[in-house]
């Protein structure tokens, strides 16, 4: 992993799931995250970083769909270590359906926090709304108009 004949910025280790993860990704996404995480490595690349209860996470887009993630944290590094910092891989994951994010949440025992206040009265139904209101029917339909009657005017003799 040296690029240009300098050697990595960072250490690397994966979480055992993870691993797993790589192993069972198709060909073309392990090649493909394979030499990102050299990148990462080799401090050339920084992923974006992950909010709410992933904070302090990095992801990064393994194909142009933007189909694969990888998960990683940057961490202080053993003692033992040769460097001071190291990437750690949480989940190489499809994102469908929040898959990577939801599985990470979990390898690491994160609860969902509860949303906020906006988030909730977003997601939940207004107490104006009754499912159950009866609809009214509307009425029949007001008579046709009726045509004019002609005014008969009656002249009165005048006498």
């Amino acid at each position: 992993m040296i690029a240009e004949g300098r050697p990595p910025a960072f250490g690397l280790t994966f979480d055992p799931r993870a691993l797993t993860d790589l192993l069972q990704a198709p060909s073309h996404i392990r090649d493909l995250s394979l030499a990102l995480l050299q990148e990462v490595v080799n401090a050339d690349r920084h992923g974006g970083k992950l909010t709410a209860e992933l904070a302090g996470l990095r992801k990064l887009y393994v194909d142009r769909q933007a189909a694969w993630r990888i998960v990683y944290a940057l961490r202080p590094a053993p003692s033992a270590s040769a460097y001071p910092m190291e990437i750690h891989v949480v989940a190489v994951r499809p994102r469908a359906n929040h898959d990577i994010y939801d599985t990470v949440a979990r390898r690491l025992g994160i609860d969902h926090r509860p949303v906020g206040a906006r988030a909730h009265a977003a997601r939940t139904r207004s107490p104006q709304i009754d499912a159950y209101r009866e609809i009214p029917k509307p009425g029949p339909p007001p008579g046709l108009p009726r045509s004019a009657q002609p005014t008969v005017l009656t002249t009165k003799a005048v006498r």
